[in-house]
C-alpha cells in the first residue's frame, strides 16, 4: 500500500497528529511485557508499521528490522526472521490477507499483532459522547476472525491486554480513569480517532463530554473507573505460531 506525502496511509491525518505524537503517545511498558513475552527467544524481529501511530514497541534487546510501511510486498528473502510484529497498524494495509501471508513468509516463528478489536471498541464510555469517533474508530480495524482466518496455518491465540491506570500510550481507552484528559486538544490530536472526523463533530463530542464532567453526570455514571487500577478494554495482542512441519 502506498502511503501519503505526510506518511500516513489515507485513513487519518497524521500530519496533525505528528506534532503532538511523542508527547501523548509513548510505549506503555506493560503492553512492551507483553509483547516481548509473544516473541518467545526469538532474536531477529521484523517489526511493519514502525512508527506508524503509536509509541514504538520495538524491543531493545534483540536484532530488529523496522519497516515504516505495510506489509504487502516485503523485500526479504523466505524465512528470514526468528520473528515478526505489528502495532497498531494492520488496520493501515491495503490488503490484510496478502500482508499477513508476506509476514508469514518472511518469519519462521511467531507473529505478533497489537491491535483493537472493533467488536468491543463502541463498549467505551467515551460513545456515550463521541458516537461518532467511535463508530468511526471501530471501521478501521478488520475484525479478529479475519485476521485468524488469513493466519490458518497458524495456531493462533487472543490475549485480551489489561489497560492501567497510568497507560502511557495515549489512545482513547488509555484515559478511562482520566476523561478529563481528553479535553486536551493535544491529547486529541495524538489518536487518529479524533483526526477521522470533521472538525464539527469533535467539537460536538468534546462539549458533551465537558457538560458531563462539570455536571458530575460522567462520575455519576462512571465514577467507580477513577480508582480501578486496569480496565480490559478492545485492546488485544494476537500470536500466531506456525504448526509443526
Amino acid at each position: 500500500m502506498t502511503r501519503t506525502t505526510d506518511g500516513s496511509a489515507g485513513d487519518a491525518d497524521s500530519a496533525r497528529i505528528g506534532q503532538d505524537h511523542s508527547k501523548y503517545r509513548r510505549p506503555e511498558p506493560s503492553f512492551a511485557r507483553a509483547i516481548a513475552k509473544a516473541l518467545g527467544d526469538a532474536r531477529t524481529v521484523l517489526d511493519v508499521g514502525a512508527g506508524a501511530g503509536a509509541g514504538s514497541y520495538e524491543p531493545t534487546d534483540r536484532e530488529v528490522t523496522a519497516i515504516d510501511a505495510t506489509a504487502e510486498d516485503l523485500p526479504f528473502a523466505d524465512d528470514t526472521f526468528d520473528a515478526a510484529m505489528t502495532t497498531f497498524s494492520v488496520h493501515e494495509w491495503g490488503d490484510l490477507e496478502r500482508g499477513l501471508a508476506e509476514l508469514r513468509r518472511v518469519t519462521r516463528g511467531p507473529i505478533v499483532i497489537l491491535t483493537c478489536d472493533p467488536d468491543r471498541v463502541e463498549d467505551f464510555w467515551l460513545a456515550e459522547y463521541a458516537p461518532e469517533v467511535m463508530a468511526t474508530e471501530a471501521r478501521r480495524y478488520p475484525s479478529l476472525a479475519r485476521i485468524a482466518a488469513a493466519l490458518t496455518d497458524d495456531a493462533v491465540t487472543t490475549t485480551r491486554l489489561p489497560i492501567p491506570f497510568t497507560c502511557i500510550d495515549g489512545f482513547s481507552e488509555a484515559y478511562y480513569a482520566r476523561p478529563e484528559r481528553l479535553l486536551d486538544p493535544g491529547a486529541r490530536r495524538a489518536d487518529p480517532a479524533w483526526s477521522s472526523v470533521d472538525e464539527m463533530t469533535a467539537r460536538r463530542s468534546v462539549a458533551a463530554l465537558r457538560t458531563a464532567l462539570e455536571s458530575g453526570e460522567w462520575d455519576r455514571a462512571h465514577g467507580a473507573l477513577r480508582t480501578q487500577p486496569t480496565f480490559e478494554g478492545s485492546l488485544v495482542l494476537l500470536t500466531a505460531q506456525p504448526h509443526p512441519a
